[in-house]
């Protein structure tokens, strides 16, 4: 089957619309992208065609844009005002709230019951039903990307970012009980990517180094796998993404592949069953690996992609995800040469997955954008100093005047000298009125 290509957009178009962030959503049903000139919102359900869901202009150089799974509950943050997060209901057009920070904000993540802001040395914890701002950590460790997880099941709200700015330690933190769950080693050097699953039972991660990527149990902080990504060269690890059952996981950096991991463990009695010379070798090895020294013993043990993509670019920020299209398996490829790339993925065999479409998120007559009103509920590139998800579009309406707050301290009370944001509450529980999109959630006792 030969790959699809959507029409090719007039000469230069791409150069004006090259995207600052892109990033797909919660459950990887939508794509969103922050642009010098505004912010789009596509719909990723289908194969054959992308849809444009929403098209903000009113506020330039977007680098920051995350919507709440399919809801009219959007974030947006711009270059021009980096220490302001706006939160708006960008079907009605209207703002919902605003905070201002001390330092620009370098990522926001979200689910449904917690929004978290990332800025160089600290983190900021709201309640996403009224945006009150729950817990402040301050003094966190040198945070350039404003890198950190969250996990989008609200029923634990488990973050993560680096507990350190030389070594590869996470933090995991309890978002719902705002409490510090555990420390995990995860890499010699710092951190470059994080990634839970879908369920928050599992988070993903790569150091700075780019060969190794490992998988830990949460909140146990125990390592349950660990993926030899290559041995020849370091890379930057732009994503990564599990598929919705957590049985893979995908990773892309600056480099022309992607690849595509398999979360499964290897039984004695299986090996038993089946013997073959690659079972055979792999037990040599296994023996042969006590008497070695263990960064040797270690590369024997790590598993290789099960799936990749080679890309026909080098050196271009992309982000990856997988995810059920049209009731089959898919890779989705968003790079910043303005292209979503689709490929099928063999569940049972991996091997190299095939091109079946490529889209052009910006094409001729972009001023007749059509609003749909979609019912189906839809981690980034980084701007030039930041990295940052985006994840939809908001019409920005004239922004409330804002107030200023005491600073907070670990304990989340008020503290003489420390600079907090300004802000403006939101004056009452956020009612979105998408119902079938934004399910409520049930006031939990923290």
């Amino acid at each position: 089957m030969e790959p699809q290509e959507s029409q090719d957009a007039p000469d230069g178009l791409e150069e004006q619309r090259a995207f600052i962030c892109a990033s797909f959503n919660q459950d990887t049903t939508s794509l969103s992208v922050g642009t010098k000139t505004g912010y789009r919102l596509f719909s990723v359900t289908a194969v054959d065609k992308l849809d444009c869901i929403h098209e903000g202009v009113e506020c330039p150089d977007v680098y920051i844009v995350e919507r709440l799974f399919s809801s009219s509950l959007v974030v947006v943050v711009s270059l021009s005002m980096p220490r302001r997060m706006n939160v708006y209901h960008f079907k009605k057009g209207t703002e919902i709230c605003n905070y201002s920070y001390s330092n620009d904000i370098l990522s926001v993540r979200l689910n449904r019951q917690r929004l978290v802001v990332c800025l160089e040395e600290s983190v900021y914890i709201h309640n996403i039903k009224d945006m009150k701002l729950l817990k402040t950590l301050l003094n966190t460790p040198t945070n350039l990307t404003g890198l950190c997880a969250l996990s989008v099941n609200h029923s634990n709200s488990y973050l993560a970012y680096p507990g350190s700015a030389t070594i590869g330690e996470i933090t995991v933190y309890d978002a719902n009980n705002l409490s510090t769950l555990t420390l995990i080693q995860a890499h010699d050097s710092p951190l470059a990517a994080l990634a839970f699953n879908s369920s928050g039972s599992k988070l993903a991660s790569a150091s700075e180094k780019g060969t190794v990527i490992r998988v830990f149990s949460v909140p146990e902080g125990q390592r349950v796998f660990e993926f030899r990504r290559g041995m020849k060269r370091y890379v930057s690890i732009s994503s990564l993404s599990f598929s919705a059952d957590a049985q893979f996981l995908c990773a892309s950096s600056n480099t022309e592949t992607v690849h595509i991991f398999k979360l499964e463990q290897h039984s004695p009695s299986q090996d038993e069953e089946s013997p073959t010379w690659s079972t055979y070798m792999g037990k040599m090895f296994s023996a042969a690996s006590t008497y070695l020294p263990s960064q040797v013993s270690d590369m024997m043990h790590q598993d290789r992609a099960f799936a990749t993509v080679r890309l026909n670019m080098f050196g271009l920020k992309n982000i990856c995800a997988l995810a059920t299209i049209q009731k089959l398996p898919r890779l989705l490829v968003a790079s910043s040469d303005g292209c979503l790339y689709i490929y099928n993925v063999d569940p049972q065999d991996g091997g190299e997955c095939v091109l079946v479409q490529k889209h052009r998120l910006f094409e001729s007559g972009e001023e007749q954008v059509e609003e749909k009103e979609e019912e189906d509920p839809e981690d980034g590139c980084p701007p030039p100093t930041s990295q940052s998800y985006a994840a939809t579009v908001a019409l920005p309406s004239t922004p409330p005047s804002s107030t200023t707050l005491m600073g907070y301290s670990e304990e989340g009370g008020a503290q003489t000298g420390d600079v907090i944001p300004e802000h403006e509450f939101a004056e009452s529980p956020i009612c979105l009125d998408d119902e079938n999109e934004f399910p409520p959630v049930g006031n939990q006792s923290n």
